[in-house]
């Protein structure tokens, strides 16, 4: 077995539930936004009351938390992540509910006074809104546009400027904003990813479904042997992820009844 296959094998053999990227140490880089969101959400977790995570993942990011609001809850679509979030977060007390991502928040309305979210797949900001407390806050870290276009487009080709320009932060701003939210904070970063081994790229891909979508090493093995001999040659593939920390306030003071943000 060449050094090509033996790395594809490894990296199509990595199981891709949760969100610890571990696996990549050595293999992989990616710069860390300067804001540092995991120690900020913690530190605003120690002081609220009730608290939501948005499409948590493994729970991995909420769990890191040394402190959580002493009511918790947090949402995910994926089963296995369920699964695993579940064993993560139960102990700490808080609940996991299974709930598709694009579907309505399974909480009443005003349940939170700060809701977070690490990398959604799109925010939903109308149901953000109903069940933030009047003075509640969201608090998360988005993925920019762009992303990780230079692998993207090295396996699907140059895309269209909707593509390009989607997830774009001031976008996001215009729709918290229609959502009836104030933005309080929004700030974006652009972070040098390196790719050490072919083995990386494909279990970056198995992992992150939507960069490649429809990805396996049997449709793009031309593609994957050709950015493996780059990758021997030139030491690295470099691509770049963008990031925007987003933090928006609901208006009002906690226990003032506001009008109901509905969607439409």
């Amino acid at each position: 077995m060449s050094r090509y296959e033996e790395l594809v094998a490894e990296g199509a053999a990595v199981p891709t539930d949760g969100w610890d990227f571990s696996w990549f140490e050595g293999r992989a880089t990616e710069e860390r936004p300067s804001w540092g969101y995991a120690r900020a959400m913690a530190g605003r977790l120690a002081r609220a009351s009730a608290a939501l995570d948005v499409q948590t993942g493994g729970g991995e990011v909420l769990a890191s938390a040394p402190r959580l609001a002493p009511l918790t809850a947090a949402t995910e679509g994926w089963p296995p992540n369920v699964t695993k979030a579940t064993a993560l977060l139960h102990p700490r007390g808080a609940v996991v509910v299974a709930s598709p991502e694009d579907a309505p928040l399974p909480f009443a309305d005003e349940a939170f006074d700060l809701v977070t979210s690490r990398h959604p797949v799109r925010p939903h900001w109308a149901e953000i809104a109903r069940v933030l407390r009047p003075g509640g806050t969201y608090f998360a870290q988005h993925v920019g546009p762009a992303s990780v276009f230079e692998l993207v487009e090295y396996f699907l080709g140059p895309l269209p400027e909707e593509s390009r320009t989607a997830r774009h932060p001031d976008r996001e701003r215009v729709d918290a904003e229609a959502a009836g939210l104030e933005v309080v904070e929004l700030r974006a970063e652009r972070l040098r990813m390196e790719f050490f081994d072919i083995g990386a790229v494909v279990h970056f891909l198995r992992k992150v479904v939507w960069m490649v979508p429809g990805f396996t090493v049997e449709a793009y093995e031309p593609r994957l042997r050709a950015l493996h001999e780059h990758i021997e040659a030139e030491g690295a593939f470099v691509a770049h992820s963008t990031r925007h920390l987003f933090e928006a306030r609901k208006p009002g003071q906690p226990g003032q009844p506001v009008r109901p943000v509905r969607s439409g």
